[in-house]
């Protein structure tokens, strides 16, 4: 069955420019999703395969074995030398790259639109018939480990972010960092790499989506061409992930390094996904009028400007994934400002809100700034891929992910107060201190 979505006439008067895109979504005939987003603005087209594993579906012990993975899906094939697949699309004027997280794992390309054909017919192949001989995984190793050291370890507030998750996660492997821990890294190879391929990598996993200067029919054809002829995997399981006990008890920690230029507090709590349509978009108007405005926004007033106490604050809403999201709201204190009396002035300032209530014309003004936002993302090609990609991989319905502008527009004052509530039930969340070492020396 098809569904066809039209997205018409968003006629924009801040970029003065009119277009209109058509969204069809279909399936062929061995599982493999497909979804046609035509824009005609420019003689290009973007092809994403989307696979429906991530590093929450990792088996025990072989953390980053998702991410490693995708690195190698850049060796040879049957048909490919190595590296050959990115340098056949620089060549024909393209760029590529890939991405994995914790619910899915990306791949994608932006060329001319009349080598769509060709994207597809290099994607199909190393969906099948990757190679990974020790001469080419073994080095891949030696590189996610590096870009372990280089990406997290050589920066003190992505370490604390990774303990910051591992508190908040008892069990769901959302706690486990998606490049792994370093003594699992060190123990990946081509075997268990090619044993994850085998299991995962199959059309009826996969999400296709291509937009540009494209038709559906001639999308659907070269599909049917190039991915049609891939048996589905009939051994293809539902994945089990171990879910979250009852929370109880907040968690709290604290971090010490010295590399630490501005010390501050951070706190994340579980949330309702994107699945909970209404719930998410209360949720995601609540970040905007906690902290979305490096100027306007509540806790910038508060904390900065009446009190003085923050050099910044911060409130972020994430809920774009398949079975926790994360609110997450933090302060970082002036000079002679404690961490507590931080966190103190911060749970003051969300409690003062919830008791006060939300501004009327800060409510009108943020729900206008946030769907002027969400229309211009429309107009991102890419963008716009990427956003089925995202929705469909964590099991989000092509419904769903239209519908999310109207459900933006929906919400009241009182369902961002009702969200905020969610704030004060600490048992839920965890709370870190980032800060130096005291370097005070005793005599």
């Amino acid at each position: 069955m098809r569904f066809f979505l039209a997205a018409f006439g968003l006629a924009m008067a801040m970029s003065g420019a009119a277009w209109a895109q058509t969204v069809t979504h279909d399936r062929l005939d061995n599982g493999m999703e497909v979804v046609v987003i035509e824009d005609r603005r420019a003689p290009v087209a973007v092809h994403m395969v989307w696979y429906r594993v991530g590093a929450a579906d990792e088996p025990t012990l072989q953390s980053g074995i998702a991410h490693y993975l995708e690195h190698l899906m850049f060796k040879g094939t049957d048909e490919l030398e190595p590296g050959e697949f990115s340098a056949v699309v620089e060549a024909n004027g393209g760029r590529d790259n890939a991405f994995t997280s914790w619910d899915y794992t990306g791949y994608f390309q932006r060329v001319a639109a009349d080598r769509l054909g060709l994207m597809m017919q290099m994607e199909a192949d190393r969906m099948t018939d990757l190679t990974l001989s020790e001469e080419e995984w073994r080095p891949e190793r030696d590189v996610i480990l590096n870009e372990r050291g280089q990406v997290v370890e050589s920066q003190p507030g992505r370490v604390f972010n990774e303990a910051m998750l591992a508190a908040l996660y008892k069990a769901h492997p959302y706690g486990t960092p998606i490049i792994g821990w370093r003594h699992e890294m060190e123990t990946l190879d081509g075997d268990k790499a090619k044993a994850f391929y085998r299991q995962h990598y199959a059309p009826n996993n996969a999400i296709l989506v291509v937009a540009g200067d494209v038709s559906f029919d001639e999308v659907m054809e070269l599909a049917r061409t190039h991915y049609g002829p891939i048996p589905a995997n009939p051994d293809l399981a539902p994945q089990q992930r171990p879910m979250e006990p009852p929370h109880l008890a907040e968690r709290r920690l604290t971090m010490e390094d010295a590399r630490v230029g501005t010390p501050y507090v951070s706190r994340m709590y579980l949330a309702p996904t994107r699945h909970d349509t209404e719930q998410a978009a209360a949720l995601q108007m609540l970040a905007a009028i906690l902290g979305g405005s490096p100027t306007t926004s509540v806790l910038e007033r508060k904390l900065n400007f009446e009190q003085g106490v923050a050099l910044s604050e911060w409130a972020n809403y994430s809920g774009m994934s398949r079975d926790y999201g994360m609110f997450s709201i933090g302060i970082a204190p002036v000079e002679g400002v404690s961490l507590e009396d931080a966190e103190a002035a911060l749970d003051e300032a969300i409690a003062s809100f919830i008791r006060d209530g939300v501004d009327p014309e800060q409510f009108d003004r943020v729900r206008h700034q946030i769907r002027a936002s969400e229309i211009y993302a429309l107009d991102d090609m890419q963008g716009r891929a990427r956003q089925y990609g995202v929705g469909l991989s964590i099991g989000l319905s092509v419904p769903e992910i239209e519908g999310w502008i109207d459900a933006l527009d929906a919400v009241t004052p009182d369902q961002v107060v009702e969200a905020a509530n969610l704030l004060l039930d600490r048992r839920s969340s965890v709370t870190g201190y980032l800060t130096r070492p005291d370097t005070e020396v005793v005599n």
